[in-house]
């Protein structure tokens, strides 16, 4: 095995310790509190050996932490950001861990279900990467019927003032006098897409739950009860991400 073989991308290694995210790896480089064996580093792309080289980080080692997996149902009220200013209610404090946890993506305040966190920073980034197009289903409850016409456009891509939108997957699940229940999926991750969606198209969206994420399902896990993900589920989940 050559000595390229061994090695691994300092950004690779640091986001995959679990101690921050990959972006947060950049900020740290940037202002040189990362140091490789003594030396002050701030190139992303600098090859280390695990286990040999002494990565800190501030003077801290940084050692790789077990990476854990967890299936959340995120109720209404919780946001899936890391920090908030206002001091809200986030999903990471449903979570039952010593490790530094991550949501994958996010789920706006006010919609509930299926939210994946992890300390595992490489397939967090596959998985949020645009270029994989992870698969995300929805039921939205809708204010009355849906016109086949509003129906069609959904499928076929709504503009929104920041593009068009990747053709959707939609259906009827449950439609009565009041209202309709919609199932959709859809392929990329544009900051509260299936909320503005519904706006363009002045369908008036009662409540928003997602159900799948990639090949996970939130099947009947109750809201704020979370679980481990099983060995299948991982190994389907990352096989998602090889397929872009």
């Amino acid at each position: 095995m050559s000595d390229n073989a061994k090695t691994i991308r300092l950004d690779k290694f640091l986001s995959n310790s679990g101690l921050i995210s990959r972006r947060g790896v950049k900020s740290l480089l940037k202002k040189e509190e990362v140091t490789v064996n003594r030396q002050r580093v701030r190139e992303s792309g600098t090859r280390i050996i695990p286990g040999k080289d002494i990565i800190k980080i501030n003077g801290e080692p940084v050692k790789k932490s077990e990476l854990v997996y967890y299936l959340l149902n995120k109720p209404i009220g919780y946001i899936s950001t890391t920090s908030d200013e206002f001091q809200r209610d986030n999903v990471i404090s449903l979570i039952d861990t010593y490790e530094r946890i991550y949501p994958v993506g996010r789920l706006d305040k006010d919609t509930h279900g299926l939210i994946l966190l992890t300390n595992d920073g490489e397939l967090t980034h596959k998985l949020i990467h645009p270029r994989y197009h992870v698969p995300k289903t929805y039921l939205l409850t809708i204010e009355g019927k849906v016109k086949p016409i509003q129906i069609k456009i959904l499928k076929k891509g709504v503009l929104l003032e920041d593009g068009i939108t990747l053709p959707a997957e939609v259906s009827i699940e449950k439609e009565t006098k009041n209202k309709t229940v919609l199932k959709m999926t859809i392929h990329e991750g544009k900051n509260r897409q299936i909320r503005r969606m519904c706006t363009a198209l002045r369908l008036e969206l009662i409540d928003l739950q997602r159900i799948a994420f990639g090949p996970l399902k939130l099947g009947k896990l109750n809201l704020g009860e979370y679980r481990q993900l099983s060995k299948k589920e991982l190994e389907d989940l990352k096989k998602s991400t090889e397929r872009g």
